[in-house]
């Protein structure tokens, strides 16, 4: 579970990684260890977090929509 005080964003991964900049980011996190798969299901969003100082990039198969109700739960 990730507490809603650590979200600093959350992206639909169809609408962002349409930019080159998203995509950098995305695979610099992967090759420093940051991203962390959630499900291998076919991914709808990512949510980037900060937790204990690091950042930390979710990849979900739910819809940022889904999550942003969850956060509010």
């Amino acid at each position: 579970m990730i507490e809603s005080e650590s979200i600093i964003a959350m992206f639909d991964i169809d609408a962002c990684t349409v930019s080159k900049k998203t995509r950098d980011f995305l695979t610099i996190a992967e090759q420093s260890g940051q991203v962390v798969n959630v499900s291998y299901e076919l991914p709808k969003s990512f949510v980037v977090c900060r937790k204990d100082g690091k950042t930390v990039v979710y990849i979900s198969q739910l819809a940022t929509k889904t999550l942003s109700r969850r956060q509010t739960l």
